[in-house]
């Protein structure tokens, strides 16, 4: 349920509705957005009498929510979400580009990577430290050591560090991560999400291969209703009956999660299509469709990547497509 609070109403007397709403064993999320502002009731609401709170002098009106997901909802929070991840804003109109390997290989190689895509504005490094891999024989990642040296990465750099967590308990290893990925495999690792929801450290949520939009956003709920509200879709692409490509890209996704939501969405063109040469047309439309940002895998050396050098472009063309991105940026802005 949401109750919109009419303009010009005092503070005291909406904190007073608030106190009474709570002591019906009901939460309040509040949205104070720049024309109104709105509360969020969240819990077991079918005792309260929406009439009562409708007839309310200051109340302008009053609605149930039918969908599942209330803490995501953009009816319980009108305007975007801008997510600060440590001093890189995202979502709300900031724009941002993360780019790096899918796995962090070793240390020159991950400081070379780091500072091209700086060079080529990016704005964020990504790396994977922990691997979950389809076989159990593949590269799984230097796990802790990855950590290290991407901390290394971001203490020459200055850029933001993204990584993927696979298990709650390596929580602790994750403290100077500035952007924890929760990925594909692990977005309804619901045990995963509670305790990410106790941290106050932006997260990552990935679509998995197979979900739907509400399934997304219901993960994105677990996150949220743990305290943590700091939470960034992402777009990766699902698997479909289409085998040219690795994965089939949602993009319809993007303005549909604006619609319902009030997160941030990002789109990752390099899982989405398993193709370097389809990353850029991809990233291209990303921007188009109204995303937040592009995550974008880059290998100093793809044909000898331990992982995913398939999709991973090289320094010189994630330059041209980071470049390009910019222009078309300016065009949907205008």
């Amino acid at each position: 349920m949401i109750a919109v609070i009419k303009i010009g109403t005092p503070q005291s007397q909406v904190d007073n509705l608030i106190d009474w709403i709570e002591s019906q064993n009901v939460s309040v999320h509040v949205s104070a957005g720049h024309y109104q502002t709105v509360l969020g009731l969240i819990g077991d609401t079918s005792k309260i009498d929406m009439e009562l709170i409708e007839n309310l002098d200051i109340v302008d009106t009053v609605k149930r929510i039918s969908e599942p997901f209330k803490s995501a909802n953009r009816k319980f929070h009108p305007d975007d979400t801008v997510v600060d991840v440590s001093g890189v804003k995202v979502g709300g109109g900031n724009f941002a580009v993360i780019a790096g390997p899918c796995s962090v290989e070793s240390h020159d190689q991950i400081i070379e990577v780091a500072n091209k895509v700086k060079a080529s504005g990016a704005n964020m490094l990504r790396g994977g430290a922990f691997k979950p891999r389809t076989s159990p024989y593949d590269f799984q990642g230097l796990q802790a050591d990855g950590l290290e040296l991407l901390i290394e990465a971001k203490k020459q750099t200055g850029l933001p560090i993204v990584s993927e967590i696979m298990n709650a308990n390596h929580l602790d290893l994750f403290e100077e991560v500035d952007l924890i990925q929760v990925g594909a495999r692990n977005m309804q690792n619901f045990e995963l999400l509670k305790e990410l929801g106790r941290t106050k450290k932006p997260v990552l949520l990935k679509r998995g291969l197979a979900n739907n939009l509400k399934e997304l956003l219901m993960s994105a709920e677990y996150i949220m209703a743990g305290g943590n509200e700091n939470v960034i879709l992402c777009e990766r692409g699902i698997r479909t009956f289409e085998t040219y490509t690795r994965n089939t890209l949602d993009l319809a996704a993007v303005p549909m999660l604006k619609e319902l939501s009030h997160l941030p969405i990002i789109v990752d063109p390099s899982h989405a299509s398993g193709i370097s040469r389809l990353v850029k047309p991809m990233a291209f439309a990303s921007v188009a469709a109204g995303a937040d940002g592009l995550m974008i895998e880059v290998h100093n050396d793809p044909l000898n990547a331990l992982c995913d050098g398939a999709q991973s472009l090289t320094p010189e063309q994630f330059d041209d497509v980071s470049k390009k991105v910019q222009r078309i940026l300016e065009v949907v802005r205008s």
